[in-house]
């Protein structure tokens, strides 16, 4: 049985070069600890068994417009890998 309510969220990516890409939005979620935002993405791309490739990025705002940074401090990324696990559970 299909879900009628559910509604992909999109979002645009504008990369170095400029080009612009419509990726599907996963999860947006803060930790209020930090104040850091993140975002967990997907192009709808798989792997060799047939996984889908979800993309994690670092929302900074501090210039007024979002842009997207990569997770480079390894306590960071435990607990976004956290995260993921949990949302793993759920599906």
């Amino acid at each position: 049985m299909e879900n009628q309510d559910y509604e992909k969220k999109v979002m645009s990516i504008v990369s170095d070069d400029g080009s612009i890409e419509e990726v599907e939005v996963i999860l947006a979620f803060e930790f209020k600890d930090t104040n850091k935002e993140y975002v967990i993405y997907t192009k709808n791309e798989k792997d060799e068994h047939d996984n889908i490739t979800v993309y994690v990025s670092n929302v900074d705002r501090s210039s007024g417009e979002a842009k997207l940074l990569g997770v480079d401090n390894e306590e960071e990324w435990n607990r976004v890998k956290d995260v993921l696990r949990e949302l793993s559970k759920s599906e």
